[in-house]
């Protein structure tokens, strides 16, 4: 599943033969895989045993990471993108805080002891002797790559160095599908940095949305209690306008009048007694008019409108943001992008899946389906 190529390093399997005319050995090649990737995959996992055996993974170990960090500080390849990608994610989702970027290598010879060395440092701030903030969380990690781009997270210093941390850690190394022994040590682990800057800003942007969410509400009560108020305040000066000492005067006026008038004329005086009554229907009528309460009706139908609008729109961003990151998530597991990454899915003539060497053995014919066509393969035996 390889190039040969000069200078290679190769486990080879097979068996030794003879040209007797000659006496010429060769060897005939059965199977073949490169030697430093089985070197390196068969520690990975002598390793990883060992520590899980230690109890190094274990989740009771594990420390919940703060929701609103205002320090925290990257572990990375300061000209890497990986650390750019967190920073634009970071900026994007509008978050606030301080970053401190501890700068090491992430891959080759001593990059494992400068990142040691960059988590004592970050330690270190837990202290009041030194001038560095408090670093509340860290990340370490960068961008995707080989296993041997990546062994220096696979090194059991620091995987044990991630795993005493007194700061909570979050592993993000390289793409979704990789996994290093620093993932596991770690209290969290992300698919990539980009995806440590989401997580991190996740519950900051939840909790801005709501507080800009609140702060509209209670702009809009305060508004409703002035008006209700200033409705109020008007009810009582138009009360008190009729109950004044001027009122009572006015009306002791119009008694007198009323009085004089009868004196001059019974007729007068029944003409002065429907003319007031007239008027005093007329100030009742003006009082219990409907208008008011129509208008504080109509203002609190205008505002829970609004309100419900705002409501929908958050959730409908909302639907929108998860169903656009589940097909992120899926597009790459569909078959169709497996085949694209070389790999065939093996079928019988039958059309049944063949999923091991003996079964392959035992078929006359294959059918070998690729992303962009099939190819039909005779069996022959030995």
């Amino acid at each position: 599943d390889f190039e040969l190529q000069d200078g290679m390093e190769v486990l080879a399997f097979g068996e030794i033969s003879v040209y007797e005319p000659r006496g010429n050995y060769q060897l005939i090649v059965r199977a073949m895989v490169e030697d430093g990737l089985g070197r390196l995959q068969q520690e990975f996992e002598r390793l990883k045993r060992q520590l899980a055996a230690e109890g190094l993974f274990d989740e009771e170990k594990k420390v919940e990471i703060p929701s609103f960090p205002s320090v925290i500080g990257m572990i990375t390849s300061p000209t890497g993108a990986a650390v750019q990608d967190f920073i634009r994610i970071l900026k994007r989702r509008a978050w606030r805080g301080r970053l401190i970027v501890f700068p090491t290598k992430v891959q080759g010879e001593g990059a494992a002891k400068e990142m040691i060395d960059a988590l004592k440092l970050a330690e270190s701030s837990l202290k009041k002797s030194t001038l560095l903030p408090v670093v509340e969380l860290l990340v370490i990690g960068r961008g995707g790559g080989s296993l041997e781009d990546l062994w220096a997270f696979n090194e059991e210093a620091l995987a044990r160095a991630v795993a005493d941390c007194a700061i909570p850690i979050i592993s993000a190394v390289g793409h979704e599908i990789d996994f290093t022994l620093s993932d596991f040590a770690a209290d969290v682990r992300a698919e990539t940095p980009s995806a440590a800057a989401e997580l991190i800003s996740s519950e900051f942007l939840q909790i801005e949305e709501r507080v800009e969410y609140a702060s509209a509400e209670l702009g809009q009560i305060v508004d409703d209690k002035i008006r209700e108020l200033r409705d109020q305040c008007a009810i009582a000066e138009g009360r008190l306008a009729l109950l004044s000492p001027k009122a009572k005067v006015e009306q002791g006026l119009l008694r007198l009048d009323d009085l004089t008038n009868r004196l001059n004329s019974f007729v007068r005086e029944q003409l002065s007694a429907k003319r007031h009554a007239l008027v005093e229907a007329s100030s009742r009528i003006g009082y219990l008019s409907p208008e008011p309460e129509i208008k504080l009706l109509k203002n609190d139908y205008e505002s829970k409108r609004a309100r419900f609008e705002r409501v929908m729109e958050i959730l409908y961003q909302s639907k929108i943001l998860r169903l656009n990151q589940a097909q992120a998530r899926l597009e790459p597991l569909a078959p169709a992008a497996v085949l694209k990454r070389g790999f065939a899915m093996v079928r019988s003539s039958s059309g049944d899946l063949v999923e091991r060497r003996s079964v392959a053995r035992k078929k006359k014919a294959l059918t070998l389906q690729f992303h962009d066509g099939k190819v039909e393969v005779d069996i022959r035996k030995d």
